[in-house]
């Protein structure tokens, strides 16, 4: 029988995360599969620049400054983000460094980081989030 004290199970969704926002952004700490690099290091960095950028247009901010602004807001987010994408796969925060390569860096990190799976179980920077064995 079931106990009824408990509250029934909530379904899960595809936005629900291990992790608070605050820590998915601003630590450096743990690690994130690929679902929340994508969505908190690649897509929520774009849309906020289209949107910052078109909002400081629009209130007479050059586009330099406008861009130089933009880039200072998402530079720490996707920075922790990133690191600890690396982590999952078993890497040091220090392997972001790859970016500063033009193209191949570029191509290298979106590959590791948004195609391959991270290391299955718990490694050196913590649990594995995705549930997986």
């Amino acid at each position: 029988m079931p106990n009824a004290s408990l509250p029934p199970a909530q379904p899960s969704s595809a936005f629900d995360d291990p992790l608070s926002l605050a820590q998915i952004l601003f630590s450096f700490r743990g690690r994130v599969p690929r679902e929340v690099w994508w969505r908190y290091g690649v897509a929520a960095p774009l849309l906020f620049s289209m949107m910052a950028d078109l909002l400081l247009g629009i209130v007479g901010v050059g586009e330099r400054r406008a861009d130089l602004i933009v880039n200072l807001c998402i530079a720490w987010p996707c920075l922790a983000v990133a690191v600890k994408r690396w982590h999952d796969r078993d890497r040091g925060g220090a392997w972001v460094l790859v970016n500063v390569i033009p193209v191949v860096g570029w191509i290298w990190s979106l590959v590791e980081n948004g195609c391959r799976r991270g290391t299955i179980g718990n490694n050196r920077f913590g649990a594995d989030l995705t549930g997986r064995i």
